[in-house]
């Protein structure tokens, strides 16, 4: 038997696979193995072979499915929320920004409770640094959309009342102590006049460079902000306090798109965040997203949403080689799940992207393995509603959106139960099913942080 491992966790390292549902990870590691030249089916992403694997139940207070808003705040704050709120209890709903302000609803991250520990902190993703994950680390909002002073005009928000998401990371109690901010999103933190390092004009409306504001607000010489993959790869990461990367004037592109020298991978990024991170003796708190996993889901594009999921597994890698089991708690979950799925009977080592050698017994044509329950498509049906006959060379562009049943501009999230994989100091809490908000309650435990039961008190006790 497995003897569990106690340690305090000096560091954790949270990875969230945005809309990594079980069918995601199924498929994803046929793609990896079926890529590597094998059949695919036996093949196993990295964090599969974690020694501890949870189920987790993923609903918000008002909503049976969640969306990356309300799941944030249980998996990084410890309470479940209203749909689209982040870093608030359920007394505020959707939209409320008077509810928001006060601040007997606010609820703080594992970040802050790391921040409070004396810990270094810091998060990486490939979306927008202000999208509703990454904003679960620092912001307090009833909007998940108000990424800037424009988001929240078109939404009819005053921004004069209720802080943006971007000024939240730069100026709020816990975003202004992140010594990490790597991601996309460039246009939400300068002004409209302002273009960007792509010729991009910038979106908010008071004119204010944040990007600036964040970079002078740090003492002399210990902060770096970086744009491209090669600047980053090129810092000498134990000169750097507090180091920002904006790659984009959106989300980063999807990894199949990227461009090497310029677009850097999650692995780079999480190698440059661990390198920042680990000289502080107190250890840190890193949180790392894969976020385009759900942002190809919701365009039924499932072959760059297996590619995102085969990334996040080489992230979880790089952080392996980095780190050790004995102090630092890796995690790696999922924040909620979409709606596709594999069927049929196909034969072993077809190929999880293609068609999978049955007829339908309905109308004698061919269909794929992957398929969802709704979403947009192409043209998937006939001037009578028949559906096309599906073609190899169809389905070989990895922009393919793929088959399903009911048609919506987006598909959406799934409300079935997500995986949690564990490894290092405590990783045996995380056995089991239970409620989402749950998660951070036994990383404070695990790693001695934050309000709660510690497993340092343990200790004490002994």
């Amino acid at each position: 038997m497995r003897r569990a491992n106690r340690n305090v966790a000096k560091n954790v390292i949270f990875f969230l696979g945005d809309g990594m549902s079980i069918p995601t990870l199924a498929a994803s590691r046929m793609y990896l193995g079926q890529q590597q030249g094998h059949t695919g089916e036996e093949s196993q992403l990295s964090f599969e072979e974690f020694p501890d694997v949870g189920l987790v139940k993923t609903y918000c207070i008002d909503k049976q499915v969640a969306d990356s808003a309300c799941s944030a705040t249980a998996y990084l704050c410890g309470v479940k929320a209203n749909y689209a709120t982040i870093g608030v209890t359920a007394a505020v709903n959707y939209s409320n920004c008077a509810a928001s302000l006060d601040t007997r609803n606010h609820v703080q991250s594992i970040m802050a409770w790391a921040q409070a520990a004396g810990k270094a902190t810091g998060f990486v993703t490939t979306t927008r640094v202000t999208h509703a994950s990454p904003a679960g680390t620092y912001a307090h909002t009833s909007n998940r959309d108000w990424e800037c002073d424009a988001d929240m005009a078109r939404f009819g928000a005053d921004p004069t009342q209720c802080q943006d998401i971007a000024s939240q990371l730069v100026y709020g109690e816990t975003g202004k102590k992140l010594r990490v901010i790597l991601g996309g999103g460039r246009r939400k933190f300068i002004p409209k006049a302002l273009k960007d390092e792509d010729n991009i004009p910038g979106q908010r409306m008071d004119g204010v460079n944040l990007i600036s504001q964040w970079y002078y607000s740090k003492p002399l010489g210990t902060a770096r902000y970086v744009s491209n993959r090669a600047d980053l790869l090129a810092l000498n990461f134990t000169e750097v306090d507090y180091l920002m990367g904006l790659f984009n004037a959106d989300h980063l592109p999807f990894h199949l798109d990227a461009r090497p020298d310029v677009d850097p991978s999650l692995g780079d990024l999480t190698y440059a965040a661990i390198r920042t991170l680990q000289k502080y003796p107190e250890g840190y708190v890193l949180f790392v997203e894969g976020g385009k996993i759900d942002l190809a889901h919701h365009f039924t594009k499932a072959a760059k949403a297996l590619s995102e999921t085969v990334q996040l597994s080489e992230a979880v890698q790089v952080a392996q080689q980095l780190t050790s089991a004995d102090d630092t708690l890796l995690l790696v979950t999922a924040d909620h799940s979409h709606t596709m799925s594999l069927s049929g009977y196909a034969k072993r080592g077809n190929n999880i992207l293609g068609l999978n050698g049955q007829l339908s017994d309905g109308d004698r044509k061919p269909y794929t393995t992957l398929s969802y329950a709704n979403g947009p498509g192409g043209p998937q049906s006939g001037p009578h509603g028949e559906r096309v006959q599906l073609t190899d060379s169809m389905i070989r562009d990895h922009d393919f959106q793929y088959p399903k049943v009911v048609p919506m501009k987006y598909e959406t999230h799934g409300g079935d139960d997500v995986a949690l994989f564990a490894y290092g100091p405590w990783s045996h809490l995380f056995g089991g099913m239970y409620e989402q908000n749950v998660i951070p309650h036994l990383i404070g435990y695990a790693a001695c942080i934050g309000s709660g039961l510690h497993a340092c008190h343990e200790k004490d006790n002994v």
